[in-house]
């Protein structure tokens, strides 16, 4: 049995949720798939897909967010796999974000870095040699 089967939805916590959908709109050039106040529930989160398997980036109101859920920054990084990591930070920037870590070669293939977005949230992003490899047999081009 696999634990962890793969990404499902990567949420992001916002003090103020419009602000924070029109930056990821304008960062991933698509609008938001699902909006629980365009669904009739009320404002508090909205949800686009992204990438190559569609995966799911949620942003919540922090209003929701779970008891106890610290409002700084955690210890924990998710990176999203970029084709061009230079341009894709030069453009977070741009868009108002913060670097937290700047370009970072970890091992031949793997290069990360990361930045703060302007609601708080800690946003990874990395080339990666072996997600591209994953993609390619996934689409059987290996």
């Amino acid at each position: 049995m696999n634990t962890l089967r793969g990404l499902s939805t990567f949420n992001l916590w916002a003090d103020d949720l419009r602000a924070a959908t029109r930056w990821y709109a304008e960062l991933l050039g698509v609008e938001p798939y699902f909006s629980s106040e365009a669904a009739g529930r009320g404002p508090g989160y909205v949800e686009f897909r992204i990438g190559d398997y569609q995966h799911e980036l949620g942003i919540i109101d922090r209003r929701f967010a779970p008891p106890g859920l610290a409002t700084t920054r955690g210890g924990t990084v998710v990176y999203w796999h970029v084709d061009d990591l230079a341009a894709t930070l030069d453009r977070l920037l741009s868009l108002g974000a913060q670097l937290l870590e700047g370009v970072t070669e970890r091992g031949p293939g793997f290069v990360t870095a990361s930045v703060i977005d302007p609601f708080g949230n800690v946003l990874g992003i990395m080339f990666n040699r072996h997600y591209l490899d994953i993609l390619g047999g996934a689409r059987g081009q290996r």
